[in-house]
């Protein structure tokens, strides 16, 4: 296991209310109503965010908007994708992401 994928775990432990669970393949952040707040993919964390926070976010150093995992050329609507390099800020977006998918 890799030092992000053990943060990423360690993460979903430290939230309330987040579950661990998959999608397509990839260890993810799932909320009580079954929607996906984050998702573990190739030492980056991707977010579904709201607005203000997705715009902060995409401010970070080689963050950008998430695409979908197995086809780079569609973008996720309201998603970003934050590198390893900002882990320090993983456990903040990865809160504010289950508050805004589990409302």
């Amino acid at each position: 296991m890799t030092k992000p994928e053990i943060l990423f775990l360690d993460i979903i432990q430290q939230i309330p209310n987040a579950i661990k669970g998959k999608a397509f393949g990839a260890l993810c952040i799932k909320v009580h109503n079954g929607k996906i707040a984050a998702i573990f993919w190739k030492e980056r964390i991707l977010l579904k965010l709201p607005l203000i926070d997705l715009n902060i976010s995409l401010k970070l150093k080689e963050s950008k908007t998430a695409t979908h995992l197995y086809s780079t050329d569609k973008p996720m609507k309201g998603w970003v994708s934050i590198p390893y390099r900002h882990s320090e800020q993983w456990i903040k977006y990865a809160k504010k992401a289950v508050e805004y998918v589990g409302n």
